[in-house]
């Protein structure tokens, strides 16, 4: 498991949890387990190449198992491991935020930060001279 050297602890999250594709891959596994096409479909663009190599850091990090069954053709599904289900008050978060910013009810609240922020660089020019 990789671990980032860092004195920020969400840091260490995003070391695990980050880039491009492995939350949309946490997010649709929170579900229900997924056949590696079910995954492909759900994540469209995602290269064949890239949903594995995703998968498999996932599998080394320990927050996916992946189960191969003996039959013609094989079958392989996907799913979360005790650890990875750790994650999703996580992921839970950040769909909640991202549907807000998304929907625009946060619109306001960056509004009025800027507004504040502009606000204070203004004070702070004013004090300098």
């Amino acid at each position: 498991m990789k671990i980032a050297n860092a004195n920020c602890p969400a840091e260490v999250t995003l070391s695990i949890i980050g880039g491009r594709w492995k939350t949309p891959i946490l997010y649709h596994l929170f579900q229900d387990e997924k056949r590696f096409s079910e995954l492909r479909r759900r994540l469209k663009p995602i290269t064949q190449k890239m949903l594995t190599q995703q998968l498999r850091e996932m599998e080394r990090d320990g927050l996916v198992h992946r189960e191969v069954f003996p039959q013609v053709p094989p079958r392989v599904e996907y799913s979360l491991t005790p650890l990875g289900e750790t994650l999703r008050p996580v992921i839970d978060a950040m769909c909640q935020w991202g549907a807000s910013f998304r929907d625009g009810r946060l619109e306001a609240v960056g509004v009025a930060y800027i507004a504040d922020m502009s606000g204070k660089a203004g004070e702070s020019a004013a004090r300098r001279e």
